[in-house]
């Protein structure tokens, strides 16, 4: 199978309540019109990115009946849901997030409480 833009990340699986973000092009500019060049942008301690992809969530166990030693016993996990999705952009603390390079892109894995805001494209 070739890789390609629309299906080289489906093939990997965000784990709990982590998100994969690409950061934001460093030359797109300011909301006042600046243009800041990469280093500046890459060092500051809040970042912005949109999120490539999203974990299932918070794991909570499920209830499980210890009195009934012929049910088969089954991992049965149950997710609290994140509020951050897929294709929001978000501001988020630059020393909560991992580096990581997958297909020569720079990526960043943020865990949800890393994340201070979230800016969605809701469709009317």
């Amino acid at each position: 199978m070739r890789l390609t833009e629309d299906n080289k990340l489906k093939r990997l699986v965000v784990v709990g309540d982590r998100v994969l973000i690409k950061l934001k092009q460093a030359n797109e500019k300011t909301s006042s019109g600046l243009y800041l060049p990469p280093g500046v942008q890459e060092k500051e301690k809040v970042q912005q990115g949109y999120i490539m992809k999203a974990g299932p969530g918070y794991p909570i166990p499920m209830h499980v009946e210890e009195d009934e030693p012929w049910k088969e016993k089954e991992e049965n996990v149950r997710y609290v849901p994140l509020q951050a999705k897929e294709g929001d952009l978000a501001i988020f603390l630059l020393t909560g997030a991992h580096e990581v390079v997958y297909e020569g892109e720079k990526f960043y894995i943020v865990s949800q409480n890393a994340i201070l805001m979230l800016e969605r494209e809701e469709e009317l």
